[in-house]
């Protein structure tokens, strides 16, 4: 069967003309939008969990990790760069602003040993898991 389509050759012109152009920014903290979520891989390697995330344009100063339990949170912050008096924005794709990202993970992790490395714009974490404690005979007197 075939379909068919009227074609008007106004909308196709006005269509190109401006796809991609008068797209509006994807996420600044406080005005609604939604910034994007922060893609995170999780491996279990060694008796240890290694959580890679991706952070790009974030500096290492900007990132905060806190582990709670089995409980990872992650937290980052790009900060907008200053635009100079002479230059007008016409466009920008580029996200700014407060990211957050938390999971619990299978077995709780052994906080004092974490290690954490940041490179090219993206967080490695090595999470080892806590060793679970000897179960504990106890005799009836």
């Amino acid at each position: 069967m075939a379909n068919i389509t009227r074609f008007d050759p106004f909308n196709d012109l006005v269509d190109d003309i401006f796809k991609g152009f008068l797209v509006r920014p994807v996420g600044y903290e406080g005005r609604g939008e939604v910034l994007p979520r922060m893609k995170v891989d999780v491996a279990e390697k060694n008796g240890a969990y290694v959580v890679k995330g991706e952070l790009p344009g974030v500096r290492k100063e900007d990132i905060h990790v806190s582990v709670d339990g089995a409980q990872v949170t992650l937290e980052a912050e790009v900060k907008q760069e200053k635009s100079t008096d002479h230059e007008r924005v016409l466009h920008t794709e580029r996200t700014y602003g407060k990211v957050t990202r938390a999971f619990t993970l299978p077995q709780e992790i052994d906080e004092s040993k974490v290690q954490a490395k940041f490179q090219d714009g993206v967080l490695e974490l090595t999470l080892p898991k806590k060793q679970a404690a000897p179960r504990k005979q106890i005799t009836i007197q």
